[in-house]
């Protein structure tokens, strides 16, 4: 959960530049509901989604912004605060001096860096992500789909149904391997083949966007592949793990991130047997396979939430198909925010 931030330039009466900065925000915020503020009725509600403009970041622990639309401008938790109360929760949380922010909200705007912690990497392991500074641009179409999900809960189905649907419009990579080709291989280009030490060597200097090791034999995703089914005009479509939106979460993949969310327990388990017989799937997951599928999506989606453009229930394949086709439409005719770094 965190803000997008945006930071346009506007002009003073007295013709001086000023940086303005916009937020969109990835969680509900209800100062009702917020021990720690000083003045409740000084806060400003906000829910995931909402366009706010920081007008004034001077406090350490409260900002002020007001909502796009308008309206007066009240205090929102900053930054540092909700580091610590995302980083600490089962700590008490100890907040420096507060001046009086209950009275004159408002003032000069200023631009400030920001995110700037000695803990980085301790932040980058609890995933907690607050802030992150967008511009926005005009329409585009995006290089990547990013499909994500938990074991069992439709990705690959998904990823089929858009490739067999969209064949123009959609591409995807062939995972590379080092195993020998069997007779069946020549003809599924199911796999492209190398040998061990040209993977291994390709692994350590950063060409592969995934890899792992199976019965002796290693698999992986080569960025490469991932660039030619871009540079023949298609979209590539990729089911992958989440920790490598990291890597894919940048200017040169400019990825749409899709999050596959499980349904209830009895619904997915519905689903499965549904799938079985129409010999979809070839296998009936137990209640403790489908139980750990509604586990894991719950973790995914509160570990990696920030990334995701899109999450979608998959309890219908074709509703989700036609969800996630439409909402690459709506992206590539709109203006959209996109991270500061895909820019600049």
């Amino acid at each position: 959960m965190f803000f997008y931030l945006s930071v346009e330039l506007d002009i003073e009466s007295h013709g001086i530049p000023l940086v303005l900065i916009w937020t969109t925000c990835h969680y509900d915020y209800d100062p009702a509901n917020d021990n720690l503020i000083p003045c409740k009725e000084a806060g400003l509600r906000f829910e995931t989604g909402d366009i706010l403009q920081i007008v004034n970041q001077d406090d350490v622990n409260w900002w002020q912004a007001r909502h796009v639309e308008g309206g007066s401008a009240g205090l929102i938790p900053s930054q540092m605060l909700e580091e610590k109360r995302k980083a600490f929760v089962k700590r008490d949380v100890e907040l420096a001096p507060t001046g009086n922010l209950c009275t004159g909200v408002g003032g000069k705007k200023k631009k400030k860096i920001m995110y700037v912690t000695t803990k980085n990497a301790e932040f980058d392991r609890h995933e907690i992500l607050l802030y992150e500074e967008v511009a926005k641009v005009p329409p585009f179409k995006r290089k990547t789909l990013i499909l994500i999900g938990a074991q069992g809960v439709g990705r690959r189905r998904l990823k089929n149904k858009l490739l067999l649907r969209d064949p123009l419009l959609f591409g995807t990579t062939i995972p590379y391997t080092s195993r020998k080709p069997k007779k069946e291989d020549r003809e599924s280009r199911m796999y492209a083949f190398t040998s061990r030490s040209k993977m291994e060597a390709d692994i350590k200097s950063g060409r592969y966007l995934e890899h792992g090791e199976y019965d002796g034999n290693l698999y992986g995703i080569k960025m490469d592949s991932i660039h030619e089914v871009v540079e023949a005009g298609r979209i590539c479509i990729l089911d992958a793990n989440p920790q490598s939106l990291k890597v894919l979460r940048t200017s040169e993949f400019l990825p749409y991130v899709v999050f596959l969310q499980s349904p209830d327990f009895e619904v997915l388990k519905a689903m499965n047997h549904s799938a079985v017989e129409a010999a979809v799937l070839t296998k009936t997951l137990t209640d403790e396979e489908l139980q750990r599928t509604c586990d894991e999506s719950t973790k995914m989606q509160a570990a990696f939430g920030h990334y995701f453009d899109l999450s979608i229930i998959n309890d219908n394949l074709d509703e989700t198909y036609r969800t996630a086709k439409a909402a690459l439409e709506t992206v590539s005719k709109n203006p959209q925010w996109v991270p500061v770094t895909w820019v600049f």
